[in-house]
């Protein structure tokens, strides 16, 4: 399956890209790429909510620059992995254990046999929420994760009681495929630069925006009620004090102190208690660190290669 390319987004040198099938029947979208230098193993990238694998294109670059090999999948339901809906730009996920199911095919049938070990995960927003949950189940396919504002919870807890017994009510009464209230099909990362909550940096807002004006079907609009109760319950259980302890593998979190998207004080609290965790908060930045300004990221890359030195550390 091939990738889109625009001149200010063009597909990294080498990219292998195809389809997989997870023993659900979901056809996931997946991108690799050898390294450039020497053999230091494999950053396996895990976006967030609404993105897609040429999002990513950039830090494609900067890891391979570092001398790893890279892959991707799209999630189900966004990108050009399968939609779980007819109208699919709907947010969809039955639960949120089925993005599990992704993340085993995807290394079961791509990272393992073509990709060099050991493997690194690195993991945005939503897809940070899956990470945790691989690793609380006791996977241990990635030697460490960094995690980008990692969806811990919401920005003052903000989901209330109220609202959470809504959706419940909404899904047990068949409307699970249905927007959230007040949700609509306006893709993500498409409003104005002023009214965007994810980066203070307009020219790669404006390289987003223009990946998704040259390929509208890589980009999905609001959550529905079946995606927004299943990520909340998540949310709920991250909450529990025996959850981070029971994680092994060390994670670095990166948070961001201007993120309106997740509550970066949940993410704090989180890596305080895990048992090989750590966590640097990156003043200034909004929620897509690695979608911001070069001095947000540089302060991201600087973390991530004091963390990640290219050798097997989990046992």
């Amino acid at each position: 399956m091939t990738l889109v390319s625009i001149p200010a987004n063009p597909v990294p040198e080498g990219a292998v890209s195809g389809t997989i099938k997870t023993p659900d029947g979901v056809e996931l979208r997946f991108a690799r790429w050898a390294p450039t230098g020497g053999r230091k193993g494999t950053v396996c990238v895990f976006g967030g909510r609404g993105e897609y694998i040429e999002k990513y294109f950039e830090t494609v670059r900067d890891l391979r620059d570092r001398g790893f090999a890279v892959a991707m999948i799209d999630w189900r339901g966004q990108g050009h992995s399968s939609r779980q809906l007819r109208d699919g730009r709907k947010g969809y996920v039955r639960s949120f254990s089925d993005f599990e199911i992704d993340v085993e095919t995807f290394v079961q049938q791509v990272v393992m046999p073509d990709c060099p070990p050991p493997y690194f995960a690195l993991a945005h927003s939503m897809g940070g929420a899956v990470m945790l949950r691989v690793a609380h189940s006791g996977k241990r396919w990635f030697d460490r994760m960094v995690l980008s504002a990692p969806m811990i919870d919401l920005p003052g807890r903000s989901t209330s009681l109220l609202a959470r017994l809504l959706l419940r009510v909404m899904r047990w009464t068949g409307q699970g495929g249905n927007y959230i209230p007040g949700g609509n099909g306006e893709l993500v990362g498409t409003s104005s630069f002023p009214n965007n909550k994810l980066t203070s940096d307009p020219v790669r807002y404006a390289r987003n925006a223009a990946i998704l004006e040259e390929d509208p079907t890589l980009g999905i609009g609001s959550p529905t009620v079946a995606w927004a109760d299943t990520a909340i319950r998540g949310m709920h259980g991250f909450r529990e004090a025996s959850y981070p302890v029971k994680i092994r593998q060390p994670i670095l979190m990166l948070a961001a102190s201007n993120d309106q998207v997740v509550s970066t004080p949940a993410i704090e609290e989180f890596a305080y208690h895990l048992r090989a965790g750590s966590h640097l908060v990156i003043a200034g930045s909004r929620h897509e660190i690695l979608q911001e300004q070069d001095r947000y990221r540089q302060q991201f890359w600087a973390a991530f290669d004091a963390f990640v030195p290219g050798t097997p550390l989990f046992k």
